[in-house]
């Protein structure tokens, strides 16, 4: 995902927002509502410091995290973001969104997220080894192939989670690939990992979109954020007759009434690190994007970008939230009084956890899957998640958000139940 600049509103924290969400599934829950405050409670929480050798000479520390939310379900699984802003309280929010999306989509995982608080472009690669292997060092005591397992986000790479491969391999004296996955396809890695997310939204945001009568062919796109997820997801709609008729990233907003070409886009992206100057479309100011005529908005970026204010304004008929938790719980009320559609982020880019899922098995197995399997396998999966989410979402005559917290929050609080609690 791409690393555009965070946005607050007000006071509203990633983690107030995702315990407000929990709140409102709570009356949908039955007996299971008994074990709710399990959701409101991460199960383990890691903060370590990072001392760092820098190419000058001099000592710089830096704050690291891991958080494992709930491990009812399966190990806890989830990214490492690497970015400036990173603090616990968004790694917490993270980890237990990675909770319901695990459950959401069925995988039998918990839910995790680590981060440390660093701005990467800012580091040489040496630099971002020592701290990738120190921070990998410092977890280590809790993660494991069998007890939660890294994997890129914002800020990270398949390069990064080599290096995390080894020093966890190292430490123990034998290669255990399956303790990370987005690793490199020669050391363990799945085809089809990097793209799988952005497809996810693609294939979740067509079939919503079939729902609603909504139609792709000249659908008018706009996208936040130029990532592995927003170019994916850019290339799959153009590819499918849409016009993405804006793209925003953290260097610039472009825009071109008939359609970017998004092929040159992603070569010029791929060339200059970022969008800005990009001569097949206009540069405008960051706050028109909101107020674009769109069809189809697709935030890819960073969560927290759709305010309340935003929400009063944008004028599509169906957000796929790319990103984790773009909208804030104010918003998500502003755009159901609108008759605007979203296709929550827990199941819509659940593409990447799902993949992430199948190099892990294949690791375990040490067999592996030719890409065009894995696609079929995934788009399987999203679309069985996506038919059930509807199908509560009918069922109880609720929004799709709430309905995917229903069916994750069920599954997980029926773990909880089962399992009991050891010592009793």
């Amino acid at each position: 995902m791409d690393k555009l600049s965070y946005t607050s509103e007000g006071n509203t924290s990633a983690w107030s927002t995702y315990l407000q969400q929990i709140d409102r599934v709570t009356s949908y829950l039955g007996n299971l509502s008994r074990w709710i405050d399990t959701l409101r409670h991460p199960k383990r929480t890691l903060i370590v410091d990072i001392p760092l050798q820098m190419d000058n000479g001099t000592i710089r520390h830096f704050e690291g995290y891991r958080v494992q939310h709930n491990l009812s379900r399966g190990p806890g699984k989830g990214g490492i973001r690497y970015h400036p802003k990173v603090d616990l309280n968004e790694v917490m929010a993270l980890s237990a969104w990675m909770t319901i999306k695990c459950a959401a989509v069925n995988l039998p995982y918990g839910g995790a997220k680590g981060g440390i608080r660093v701005d990467p472009f800012q580091l040489s690669e040496g630099e971002l080894e020592r701290l990738t292997r120190r921070y990998t060092s410092e977890i280590g005591i809790i993660i494991g192939p069998q007890k939660d397992i890294p994997a890129p986000d914002v800020g990270t790479n398949s390069k990064v989670m080599a290096w995390m491969m080894d020093t966890y391999s190292m430490n123990l004296g034998n290669t255990v690939t399956g303790v990370v996955t987005g690793k490199p396809i020669h050391l363990g890695g799945s085809l089809g990992r990097e793209k799988a997310t952005g497809r996810g939204v693609f294939i979740t945001g067509c079939e919503v979109a079939h729902r609603e009568n909504i139609k792709i062919q000249n659908a008018k796109i706009a996208i936040q954020g130029f990532g592995n997820v927003g170019s994916e997801v850019a290339r799959l709609f153009n590819q499918a007759g849409a016009k993405i008729v804006i793209i925003q990233d953290h260097t610039a907003t472009l825009y071109h009434k008939k359609g970017i070409n998004i092929k040159e886009l992603i070569i010029w992206q791929q060339k200059n690190k970022n969008i800005s100057g990009f001569p097949g479309a206009t540069s405008i100011d960051r706050e028109s994007f909101w107020t674009t005529d769109m069809d189809i908005l697709i935030p890819a970026a960073l969560e927290g970008q759709i305010t309340k204010k935003r929400a009063e304004i944008i004028s599509c008929k169906l957000i796929l939230e790319g990103a984790n938790g773009p909208t804030y719980t104010d918003a998500d009320d502003v755009l159901a009084t609108r008759g605007i559609t979203v296709v929550p982020d827990v199941i819509c880019n659940a593409g990447g956890v799902t993949v992430s899922y199948f190099e892990w098995v294949q690791d375990m197995a040490s067999f592996f899957w030719s890409e065009d399997e894995i696609n079929k396998r995934s788009d399987k999966i999203m679309i069985e998640a996506m038919n059930n989410v509807w199908k509560k979402a009918k069922e109880q005559k609720c929004s799709l958000r709430t309905a995917a917290y229903i069916v994750a929050c069920e599954r997980i609080l029926m773990a909880r139940k089962d399992r009991g609690i050891y010592p009793g």
